[in-house]
């Protein structure tokens, strides 16, 4: 038999592995602008067109780079972080494997200018997938200006696979916004297709999550700040009314690296327990530093996901810190046997209490009316056993005479719960289901749900006709969205157009809302927008097409919250038959079961 193993070309190598590094334009973004914070640079600009399909420009103040070195970071595992195996355990920069750049020129065209401080003339070289074309002297400031060019141009299908502009231009964003965190010492600017979306000046935390994330934020930033001996933990918390509904607005950094960590995020989360809803995600960008040593960022090609030492440990830590922030901040109870040392020396605590101030007192509104008789708020000093011994006597027999009259109460009902059954053949059951009469036994519907299918072949049907009623607000309201948010939202305001919202942009990733559904329920488009936000986030590359369903299917959830429709006979009675006119009445829009028969075989056999 011929031998059928064989050695990968160095070319498709480098461009498999290049695959596990560069996985879209935002991947090249975050190496990018991981090398020149590596580099030293303290302004970093970041230019893209065509949402980094076309041209990532990255340029830095950074030390720059030798002829030699400028040629060499273009090699597979080149890298000047790491010397021997031991310098893996002490690894605080970004960047060390040596596989951002060599990826980048495997699948894109690439040209890097760059000069050290110690130098007149830099250097110039361009590739195109690994393939050196040129590498010569050049005029160009201190640090280094690269350019990506034509992204995947020699891999179609990985190209054919990205995604739309505007979502592929929001994931360019969560990097940026990401590494513009973890560095507020560092001044950034991003550019898009020439229009400046970012100028991040150099400042404090605060003022960075303030300048990126909106105004919105800074009246609900706590801040953490917990120092021991294994981990120091910093940064801020959100007051439990910035919570949301959807996901995005949670960062993590173990040495200044952005992770994810589900077991982490369950400390914060924990430490939230009855302040916010079960559903909502507290905001939080929260910096862990800690020795290397006890941590292992080399388990993912994005180094996002790591593995400590102690996770229980490092646990409790975090969610101590966050708990122990809140209360300080008064946002949640905490129990002090400790008079606050301020209150101590004020002079109504030190000072003692003469026989004037005695009498002053005895004299005022209050002391009379907790001392004296006939008064609303008496005290009673004398027999106030037999006081309380009568109280309880006169309590016993309004109880018995209540008991009796609720007997009595629970009869009637029950009476009239038979006769509804009898007489209208419909039964509203816990306030949730209707239970009705058929041929071939019991009925038992699903209030909500059925709800849920009425609503949704309305939305549907116009929708396809294009006749949406919208209701015009009186008070505009305005929304500040995160900026990848606001990409997203943006892309699909003509399909909210559609079901009757007027929403326009207004100014910088804010929006105003001037008009809503006619049925919406008052306070509901802030929740209407939260779910389209977080779907749009989540769906896969595919999903575009059916996108306006489920538009349409969380517009029915929304408008399937009225419980008074149902109260009065007519209106259940016109609920079931809403149902039964719909094309489809026994599921829901998603799935769900709308209503049950119980059939008369199966209560006989309940009774026996």
């Amino acid at each position: 038999m011929p031998d059928i193993i064989q050695l990968l070309s160095d070319h498709i190598a480098n461009q498999i592995a290049a695959g596990e590094v560069i996985q879209r334009p935002a991947s090249a973004v975050k190496e990018l602008l991981e090398n020149a914070i590596d580099a030293g640079a303290t302004e970093i600009q970041l230019i893209i067109k065509e949402a980094g399909k076309e041209l990532l420009q990255v340029i830095d103040n950074g030390k720059g780079m030798s002829p030699t070195d400028a040629r060499m970071s273009f090699e597979r595992h080149a890298t000047s972080k790491i010397k021997n195996i031991n310098d893996l355990f002490s690894i605080r920069t970004m960047g060390f494997r040596g596989e951002a750049l060599a990826s980048v020129a495997a699948v894109a065209q690439v040209e890097m200018k760059t000069r050290t401080a110690d130098t007149e003339i830099g250097t110039q070289i361009i590739i195109e997938g690994t393939d050196v074309k040129s590498q010569e002297p050049t005029a160009t400031p201190v640090g280094t200006n690269i350019m990506v060019k034509n992204l995947f141009f020699n891999v179609p299908a990985r190209r054919h696979f990205l995604k739309t502009h505007t979502t592929e231009f929001r994931h360019i964003i969560d990097e940026f916004t990401r590494i513009a965190l973890a560095h507020p010492q560092i001044a950034f600017r991003l550019f898009h297709n020439g229009a400046e979306q970012f100028n991040l000046h150099a400042g404090s935390l605060k003022s960075r999550i303030v300048d990126l994330l909106g105004n919105s934020y800074e009246k609900n930033l706590v801040p953490v700040e917990e120092n021991t001996e294994l981990i120091n933990i910093h940064g801020f918390i959100g007051k439990p009314e910035a919570a949301t509904r959807t996901r995005g607005m949670q960062f993590f950094f173990i040495n200044n690296r952005f992770i994810r960590n589900t077991y982490l995020h369950h400390a914060v989360t924990n430490a939230y327990e009855s302040l916010i809803e079960k559903d909502a995600f507290p905001f939080y960008i929260l910096f862990l530093d800690l020795d290397p040593a006890r941590v292992d960022v080399n388990v993912h090609p994005t180094k996002q996901e790591v593995k400590f030492e102690d996770d229980r440990l490092m646990y409790a830590y975090l969610n101590a810190a966050v708990k122990h922030a809140l209360a300080r901040y008064n946002i949640a109870p905490s129990l002090d046997f400790t008079l606050n040392p301020e209150i101590q020396q004020l002079p109504s605590v030190n000072l003692p209490f003469t026989d004037k101030q005695k009498a002053n007192t005895e004299k005022g509104y209050l002391f009379n009316t907790f001392s004296k008789e006939k008064q609303a708020h008496v005290i009673e000093r004398k027999d106030s056993l037999k006081q309380w011994k009568d109280l309880y006597q006169i309590a016993q027999t309004v109880a018995a005479e209540n008991k009796t009259e609720s007997s009595q109460s629970a009869s009637l009902h029950t009476e009239n719960e038979t006769a509804a059954l009898s007489n209208n053949n419909v039964l509203l059951v816990s306030g949730s289901m209707l239970l009705t009469t058929v041929k071939s036994g019991l009925m038992l519907i699903h209030i909500r749900r059925a709800q849920e299918r009425i609503w949704y072949e309305r939305l549907l049907d116009e929708w396809n006709n294009g006749v949406a009623p919208s209701q015009q607000v009186l008070f505009p309201t305005s929304y500040e969205l995160a900026p990848g948010d606001a990409a997203l939202l943006t892309e699909v305001l003509p399909d909210l157009a559609r079901i009757g919202f007027d929403i326009a942009p207004f100014g910088k990733h804010t929006f105003v809302v001037q008009g809503v559904p006619a049925a919406l329920p008052a306070g509901e488009e802030k929740n209407v927008i939260d779910e389209v936000v977080d779907q749009l986030k989540n769906e896969s590359s595919d999903a575009i097409a059916g996108r306006s369903d489920k538009l349409l299917i969380n517009m029915a959830r929304r408008l399937s919250r009225n419980k008074h429709a149902i109260q009065q006979p007519e209106g259940q009675q016109a609920l079931i038959d809403e149902l039964f006119a719909c094309t489809q009445p026994e599921y829901t829009p998603d799935g769900k079961k709308v209503f049950t028969i119980i059939k008369k075989e199966e209560l006989d056999n309940m009774l026996g």
